[in-house]
């Protein structure tokens, strides 16, 4: 195909992927594998972390894990000098696997970004515990990798990303009730929102520290990462005009998976993300999803083999098979692998600018014009193409770095393609990708 792009200008330096330079400069080396496991080992001592347990047993119940959890992120804090605020919202809520109201909180850490410090990245796993019977308060409920492996994750990013600073915010939560109904990520969109906070990105981390399925198939090179395809927060307006020009799959939470994809391989060997597009795990859900219902990007990170014998069981043995949500089941390697991972994306994004809001329009002409309004902390853009039938962008863009917020490409047929922009910050860090085609923006829909 030959055609000619018509800009009036461009920077000289040249961008490979839409996550450059990231990788190299995350401090996911910091990961300490013996600290994740001292985490989850006390957050199995507290017996269970039902979201209905005690909550003011100093020892047993999802109090003193809460209050745990807080203490960490406030040590953590007093070693960088005080940089992380540490806030714990709360609500009464009821509902189905509520009967009797109960006092809902999350446990949040909040490092302000330098520039930007309304535009937030969350970094969340939930902490509370169950067994077979998810009403069952009383029955012991270790819960180490559902979700002992997550909760130890985001008290880890804490740790090593609290050492550096951003332009933009970086939110650690720990989150309750999710096990009774995802709660505590209704929480905590709801608190986002009441602060004004533009959510540039949710990492929600769920079951990420085993490697062993209950049929003996073990993947220890593989994490899933799940995204939704069509939005939660679509408008009837939104899904007809996706018929007419596109957008099914580019969603904003599809386009940080494939970031997310793209910047893996330069983090570490033996770890690459196996993107399942669909928002979550078949019949069921994670924190994530009220986010998506806000309309705030949002994916989960789980393992590439789930393990149905040790997580939401009674702790027994029948017919010499163990059950039970234990930490000897555990891959602790596997689990630092994972929150490297984590880490080099939450430092990539909080580097990076929001992605601008772009439209192309090709409709019955031979050439494609896209546009975009500039982006707060954005020097300059980069304009990528990928054909409607295949998964990702391509590997270098068809426009690298320019100061435009206008492209005319002349002779380019749009109809055949998919067409998207990334932002790109001073010091070279780059957005994902948002793709130009309804609702493909990072914003919840509506948003002026």
């Amino acid at each position: 195909m030959q055609y000619k792009i018509l800009v009036a200008a461009t920077l000289s330096s040249s961008v490979l992927s839409p996550v450059a330079a990231s990788a190299a400069e995350a401090p996911a080396a910091d990961v300490s594998e013996a600290r994740m496991r001292a985490d989850v080992e006390k957050l199995v001592s507290f017996g269970t972390r039902h979201t209905l347990s005690s909550d003011s047993d100093p020892r047993r119940g999802i109090g003193a894990a809460r209050r745990w959890a807080a203490d960490e992120f406030r040590k953590t804090s007093k070693a960088c000098g005080g940089c992380l605020e540490v806030v714990m919202p709360e609500s009464m809520v009821s509902g189905t696997r509520i009967p009797v109201p109960v006092k809902m909180v999350d446990v949040v850490a909040i490092q302000r970004g330098t520039e930007r410090p309304d535009e937030v990245v969350i970094v969340e796993a939930h902490i509370d515990s169950r067994v077979t019977d998810v009403m069952d308060v009383r029955s012991d409920a270790p819960g180490a990798n559902d979700d002992g492996s997550g909760t130890a994750l985001v008290l880890e990013a804490a740790r090593v990303l609290s050492k550096r600073k951003f332009p933009t915010t970086i939110v650690y939560a720990a989150l309750s009730g999710e096990e009774q109904g995802l709660y505590g990520g209704k929480l905590l969109a709801d608190y986002a929102k009441k602060q004004g906070w533009t959510v540039k990105a949710v990492l929600n981390n769920d079951i990420v520290g085993g490697t062993h399925g209950s049929d003996g198939l073990v993947d220890d090179t593989h994490v899933r990462l799940f995204s939704e395809g069509p939005r939660a927060d679509a408008t009837d307006k939104t899904r007809a005009d996706a018929r007419r020009f596109g957008g099914e799959n580019d969603s904003p939470s599809r386009n940080i998976s494939r970031f997310i994809a793209a910047l893996s391989g330069g983090v570490q060997d033996k770890l690459e993300v196996r993107q399942v597009w669909r928002a979550d795990r078949m019949g069921r859900g994670g924190d994530q999803l009220p986010f998506l219902e806000q309309g705030n990007p949002a994916v989960r990170f789980s393992v590439a083999i789930e393990d149905y014998e040790h997580q939401h069981q009674d702790l027994r043995t029948e017919n010499g098979v163990k059950f039970g949500d234990t930490i000897d089941e555990m891959d602790f390697p596997y689990l630092a692998r994972v929150t490297r991972l984590n880490i080099a994306a939450l430092a990539a994004l909080a580097k990076a600018p929001m992605p601008p809001v772009p439209t192309a329009d090709a409709a019955v002409k031979t050439w494609t014009d896209v546009t975009w309004k500039p982006v707060n902390g954005a020097v300059a853009y980069s304009l990528w193409r990928r054909r409607t039938d295949q998964g990702e962008w391509e590997a270098q863009p068809m426009i690298a770095n320019t100061t435009q917020t206008r492209v005319k490409l002349d002779g380019f047929r749009g109809d055949d393609w998919i067409l998207g922009v990334s932002s790109i910050a001073a010091d070279g860090s780059q957005s994902p990708v948002a793709a130009a085609v309804p609702g493909g923006g990072f914003l919840p829909l509506g948003t002026p």
